[in-house]
Formats: structure tokens, sequence, C-alpha cells
């Protein structure tokens, strides 16, 4: 039988948030690939081989599935959320163009739900209008870029997603985030922080960017930022769909 790399994405956490045709592809694996944590989230079961590995060495893990494919195996890469999203997706297309000798391989990109989606439903609709997500780390770009991103997406009014805001590596950075978003949104602006959304371990705070502090966030939160019109209906979040400009109608 020939072989195939299939890039799954798991959700956000919760088993039932993981879809029907991502369950398929597991269930035909005959290898798994990915982070170790998300690896661990895969029942063990016979004929089937469990590859976990760091977070980051993306390419190897890559290769790693396309050789496994070239050789007959069923490989499903797992990643957290959407496989898009930061994840794993882009990684293997990158592998794929620095290897044209896998060029053939069979390859299935099969959507997840991702945290920011999980998390925006939890509060009600702040991503209801144009948004953008970002991602905090600076692992594969530089600070100044994220900075440089981030003032232009506040100052264009996107509603944001941030992703990886806050780590033991570099606890110092969100507090520079939060102090940009200040500077550009007001102190007034709501801030959605919603920690390890569909599991056991969920937390959600909503609270205005100045009562907001970096300790609000590690490496499982997703933070959203509304937009100017984002606003609270009783215990809701959201951003109108529409936009009013001073002088015009709905």
């Amino acid at each position: 039988m020939s072989g195939w790399v299939v890039v799954a994405g798991l959700g956000p956490g919760a088993e039932d948030l993981v879809t029907p045709e991502v369950r398929v592809a597991l269930d035909q694996a005959t290898d798994i690939v990915g982070y170790s944590p998300y690896v661990a989230r895969i029942a063990p079961r016979s004929g089937l081989r469990l590859h976990g590995s760091d977070n980051r060495v993306e390419l190897e893990r890559a290769r790693h599935a396309l050789e496994m494919a070239a050789q007959g195996q069923r490989v499903v890469i797992v990643s957290s959320g959407d496989p898009g999203v930061f994840a794993m997706a882009s990684a293997l297309f990158e592998q794929l163009e620095a290897s044209p000798g896998f060029a053939q391989t069979d390859i299935r990109i099969l959507p997840g739900i991702t945290a920011m989606l999980a998390a925006a439903a939890r509060v009600g609709a702040p991503l209801g209008h144009d948004f953008c997500a970002i991602n905090l780390s600076d692992n594969l770009k530089p600070f100044d870029l994220v900075e440089h991103r981030l003032r232009h997406a506040a100052r264009g009014d996107f509603a944001m997603a941030f992703y990886n805001p806050r780590s033991k590596a570099r606890p110092h950075q969100f507090a520079r985030v939060l102090e940009l978003l200040r500077e550009e949104c007001g102190p007034d602006r709501l801030i959605v922080f919603a920690r390890a959304v569909s599991t056991p371990q969920e937390t959600v705070q909503v609270v205005t960017l100045a009562h907001a502090t970096p300790e609000m966030a590690d490496m499982r939160t997703v933070v959203l930022v509304g937009n100017s019109a984002t606003r609270r209906v009783g215990e809701w979040v959201y951003t109108p769909r529409g936009v009013t400009l001073a002088g015009e109608g709905a």
C-alpha cells in the first residue's frame, strides 16, 4: 500500500472537539509524529508507532514523516488547534520545498478548531469583525518585528488574538506587549485571557487593559484583544459586525 502524510489538527484540548475526519486518519495511521505533549493525546494501540519529539525540531519532524511515507507508512503529523495556524502544515511544506525527492508524496491537511476560536466562543464573539492573529514568540522572528506588527494591527483597529504570550524564557516581553497596547488602544480596551480552553484546567478572565498584568498569561493562554467597538452585553463580550463612521449611518 502506498504511504501518505496527513497533517491533522487535534483542536484546543477536549476530545469531543477533534473532527470526525481527523479521527478517521488517526485510526488508519501506522505512525503518529509530533511534539511530545500532542502525541501523548493519542491512545496507543497495536500496530501504531508514536514518535514524540521536542517543540523546536519542526523541520526534522516533517522530514521524518516524509521518509516514512516514502517507505509505505501512513503517517499523521499532529498539531494542537489547526495545523495551519503557527503549526506543522507550514513546516511540512517548507521541508517539501527543500527536498524535491518527496514531491510526489500523498499529502492532506485536515483542519482543526483553533485555540483562538475556542477561546472566543467561551466569551461570546470578540472576533466578530476583522481580526488578526500574532504569535508573540521570538523563537522564529525578532521581537522588533512582533512589536512592529502589533503596533500596526492596533492602529488598524483590528481585534487581535495572541499565541504564546509569555514563557519562562521570556517573561518580560509580554509586559512590553501590554505597555504597547495601552499606548495604542488606551486603558479601557477589553482583553481576554483564556487558558487551557476546553480542558479541566480552563480559566477565563475578561478585564480592561488598565487591569491586565503579565502574570495573567502563560504558554497555555490565548489572549484576545477587542477593537475600539468591542463591548460587553451582560456576561458576554462581542464585536459588532458593522462599522459606523462619524457622520454616517450604520
